[in-house]
């Protein structure tokens, strides 16, 4: 059985259909990311989910239930970490961890949530005095504290400096270590590629493309491109045969796109060393996530436009 299993689900807000018969499922033990430009639906499908919003059609079973009921039973088995989580900051780490697992029939100690989120040292330390990242870590263990089986974490490291949010990407993969299902939203593509089994792209209520980071899209048909730059007096014409779809050649400066990467890259590699030519900046790369994010949802169009007025 999937841990989520969506179908055909509606949601409007007055004239305006936020969601327009979306449609997918969660494998249970996966981290499953649902990204998108604000206004897409995500927010509101994240709230149906987690029984905060009723629905206007469609059919969604979180863990087998519909969290429309609000069962009793479903929210023991759902940790849920919002873009903001308020907590008494006046208590320590500690004294928050055992008060809010009191709230479960079933929980994990104290102790074990400390060690998992990483704030051994913090231990005795009063929410207050807590760092931006080391309170996003505090609520994970409070969303963790009842041994939940699907974990919600909207936007978890929002706001984080790179240190922390790598850290915070640690933590969440050793959730999967111990068979948590993950529902992620996130606006940052790197974290959604590192972490994420799966992706589900939004675009105006709708889900425009669905499947793994490297495959999302179409994206590992689509050519490599191999650039560097010429030396003085040496230029694209001079370069040997290649399996290359395009070979733009500006100046000293050299784009190869090609669907056959390997074979090209060698022959560009051998051709230099034989001639001793030095290739600078030499790179060979393939449209990022980001990249097949921005066409998919019509942000990079935007961009352009926006840069050409």
């Amino acid at each position: 059985m999937s841990a989520i299993e969506v179908r055909e689900l509606r949601k409007s807000y007055g004239e305006v259909e936020a969601v327009r018969g979306v449609g997918f499922s969660v494998e249970p033990g996966e981290v499953f990311c649902l990204l998108g430009p604000n206004g897409a639906g995500k927010t509101t499908i994240t709230e149906i989910l987690e029984g905060y919003r009723t629905r206007d059609g469609g059919e969604v079973s979180v863990l087998g239930l519909d969290p429309g009921g609000r069962h009793r039973e479903l929210r023991e088995r759902v940790g849920i970490v919002l873009q903001s989580c308020g907590v008494q900051t006046g208590l320590t780490v500690a004294e928050l961890i055992d008060m809010y697992g009191r709230y479960h029939l079933r929980r994990r100690s104290v102790e074990e949530l400390i060690e998992i989120v990483e704030l051994d040292a913090k231990r005795e330390t009063l929410a207050r005095e807590l760092s931006g990242g080391q309170r996003r870590r505090l609520d994970l263990a409070l969303a963790l504290v009842g041994e939940p089986d699907l974990i919600f974490l909207d936007e978890p490291t929002t706001g984080f400096d790179p240190q922390a949010r790598r850290q915070a990407w640690t933590t969440i993969r050793s959730l999967c270590e111990l068979g948590k299902t993950i529902f992620l939203t996130t606006h940052f593509m790197d974290e959604a590629q590192t972490l994420g089994h799966r992706v589900a792209v939004m675009r105006a209520g709708v889900i425009v493309a669905e499947g793994r980071p490297d495959e999302l899209g179409g994206r590992e048909l689509r050519p490599t491109v191999i650039r560097f730059t010429l030396p003085d007096g040496h230029s694209a014409g001079e370069l040997p045969d290649l399996p290359a779809d395009e070979v733009d050649g500006a100046g000293e400066r050299v784009a190869v796109r090609t669907h056959d990467a390997v074979r090209a890259t060698a022959a560009i590699t051998t051709w230099a060393l034989e001639r001793q030519i030095e290739l600078a900046s030499f790179s060979v790369t393939q449209p990022t996530l980001e990249d097949v994010y921005l066409e998919l949802t019509g942000e990079q169009d935007a961009a352009a436009s926006g840069a050409l007025q």
